[in-house]
């Protein structure tokens, strides 16, 4: 199958503004560093989640840190994908593992922005298409995209599941749904999204072996992995759950959040609070809008699950909105509108946002970072 088969010169313009809105979040952040004297390299590669990855890649699973409160953080907490590529990726090239992190980041992002543009370009047309990716490329926290995380690779994964759903190919979006289930616990949203679009299918009487097996591959990575987990810790089902714990990860409904919102509402971090409380309604609102503009099904269980596991988790808030970023459906929306406006007028609004983005990163990432 030659490249033009897959719509690479149809998605060119996307993948051009991906590359172009990254590229400035990257050289923003190196006159950063080069100012107050931070690797830029050690800030995408080796800090935070990256160097877990890394410590996987290079000695396996086992690994944890006893914190004086008790708690237990394990590095299986962290699913496989993404530290296997990084061994694959450091034998062929001699890179360390958070550089090959690096490759693997900048292969899935162009993965992702090609994957966002044809789901974008099927339900809403080309030019939203390319709104889409450019807008997904310059969110507030679009420089994690570039670093050695997993949200780029999990992004591509999920994209490309729900676009194979959305056309039928089942034993794709199965495959592609087994992987993003190796790669974040969130993988379950695409498992969803990819047994709805089955099960409407079958109802309007598209039934094929094809459509069993991609039903039945779609959950196998996450189940493979959370059972090895549970056999290894000897925690049975629930061992996943239990290694989370430790993390102080769980699912509260949002009640944590609301408490961490409240004591920001409450003292010197007042503003602070309001914005949390802006960025919530933000995010409701655009869901909302993606629902109003009829979305296809699938990418609103999958959007919704997604949304509803970030705002809704116990863990760190910091990570919040890092975690939103595979709810790419939530940027169709204002792609939708862009894509009305006259060409100079959008590519201004989206240049604005870039640089907002890029300055934004740049000041993330020698801070509090994206934990």
């Amino acid at each position: 199958m030659h490249v033009e088969d897959l719509g690479f010169r149809r998605a060119a313009p996307a993948l051009a503004a991906f590359a172009a809105v990254r590229l400035l979040g990257l050289t923003v952040l190196a006159v950063w560093g080069a100012a107050v004297g931070s690797s830029p390299h050690t800030l995408l590669s080796a800090r935070w989640d990256s160097l877990w990855y890394a410590r996987i890649a290079a000695e396996g699973y086992g690994y944890e840190v006893l914190l004086p409160n008790g708690d237990v953080h394990s590095n299986l907490a962290f699913f496989p994908l993404l530290p296997w590529l990084e061994r694959v990726v450091s034998a062929a090239t001699g890179l360390s593992y958070g550089s090959a992190g690096l490759v693997v980041s900048v292969v899935a992002g162009l993965a992702a922005a090609w994957g966002i543009f044809a789901v974008a370009d099927l339900v809403h047309g080309r030019r939203a298409g390319v709104f889409a990716v450019a807008v997904w490329a310059a969110l507030p926290v679009g420089i994690v995209q570039s670093m050695a995380y997993s949200e780029s690779l999990f992004t591509a994964l999920a994209a490309w599941a729900l676009y194979g759903a959305l056309r039928g190919r089942w034993l794709t979006a199965g495959l592609l749904a087994a992987g993003a289930g190796l790669t974040r616990p969130v993988g379950a949203a695409v498992v969803a999204a990819v047994w709805v679009a089955a099960a409407l299918a079958w109802r309007r009487g598209e039934r094929s072996w094809r459509t069993v097996a991609g039903v039945l591959l779609a959950p196998a990575g996450a189940a493979a992995y959370v059972l090895w987990v549970g056999a290894r810790t000897g925690g049975g089902l629930l061992g996943y759950l239990d290694v989370q714990g430790g993390w102080g990860n769980g699912f509260d409904g949002g009640w944590a959040f609301a408490r961490f919102i409240g004591a920001k509402l409450a003292s010197s971090a007042f503003l602070a609070g309001v914005g949390l409380i802006a960025g919530v309604v933000l995010v409701l609102w655009l869901y909302g809008k993606c629902v109003r503009q009829r979305q296809p099904v699938p990418l609103l269980v999958y959007c919704g699950i997604v949304v509803a596991l970030a705002l809704c988790a116990s863990g760190y808030f910091g990570s919040k909105p890092r975690l939103l970023l595979p709810a790419f459906p939530l940027v169709l929306p204002p792609a939708v509108a862009l894509a009305r406006w006259r060409t100079g007028r959008a590519a201004s609004v989206v240049g604005a946002l870039a640089l907002a983005s890029a300055v934004y990163g740049a000041f993330w990432l020698n801070g509090s970072g994206p934990p």
